[in-house]
């Protein structure tokens, strides 16, 4: 027999900022705000799936925003206890959720080059930096230290002579094959996002899914924000996430 959960583990649909802000993880059992938490819903076959826009039809149960804690939900079959019913668990599924983070990611980086917000090649990474019109700086996961080095070290300079200016955030995070695959070029392996609208989905995204794999042992605890790094800052909620 299944244990019974207290009605406040489901809502009753999506969310918005006029139904809550805070939900309760299944797995820690505390109380989070929502931007910190995944929603999953069951899909018409039965299976849990992330709802990262929180706008899919359904009672919605809440987890951690962390690979370890979908994971944990998984094995200690709280998503069949929360949703009151037998439901088809993947042993992957904290794996899936971060696929589909991922591509959450590369989506959203096409778009910043469809704008035209997006330089790649050292050379043209490195002219947007020392003229200040780079917002965010690439680099491929696979990339030559040397090649970090210099173009970081750009990064802090800039920093270091304007105190008006925060140090740009560097995400280190895409392979350069998912690189070129976003971009639509060979062979990325350092880019920059130009200043504009289109790179703050981009970044929202990249940071929250950091987040979800770097998470600290503790599940509850707040990491410290980074303005170098893609990293567990906080960041604004991200309503177009999913496709």
């Amino acid at each position: 027999m299944l244990a019974s959960f207290d009605p406040a583990d489901l809502d009753r649909g999506p969310r918005d900022t006029k139904s809550g802000t805070e939900r309760m993880c299944v797995v820690t059992r505390r109380v989070r705000p929502i931007d910190d938490l995944i929603r999953f819903v069951l899909s018409p076959t039965g299976e849990p799936v992330p709802d990262l826009k929180r706008k899919l039809p359904g009672r919605g149960l809440w987890v951690s925003a962390s690979h370890k804690a979908v994971a944990e939900a998984a094995k200690r079959n709280l998503f069949a206890r929360g949703f009151k019913k037998n439901v088809k668990v993947s042993a992957q599924i904290a794996d899936e959720t971060d696929k589909l983070m991922l591509r959450g990611v590369t989506d959203a980086l096409a778009m910043v080059a469809k704008a035209g917000q997006v330089v790649s090649g050292f050379t043209k990474v490195e002219d947007a930096l020392r003229r200040n019109t780079a917002e965010i700086l690439l680099h491929a996961t696979n990339g030559a230290a040397d090649g970090i080095r210099k173009l970081d070290g750009i990064v802090r300079q800039n920093a270091a002579f304007d105190d008006e200016t925060d140090q740009i955030p560097i995400i280190t995070l895409l392979s350069s094959d998912e690189l070129d695959l976003a971009l639509g070029r060979s062979n990325v392996i350092h880019a920059a996002v130009l200043t504009g609208p289109a790179g703050k989905t981009f970044l929202s995204r990249s940071q929250t899914l950091v987040r979800y794999r770097m998470a600290d042992a503790d599940i509850n605890a707040s990491a410290k924000p980074s303005k170098t790094h893609a990293s567990p800052d906080t960041v604004p909620p991200d309503d177009d996430f999913a496709d």
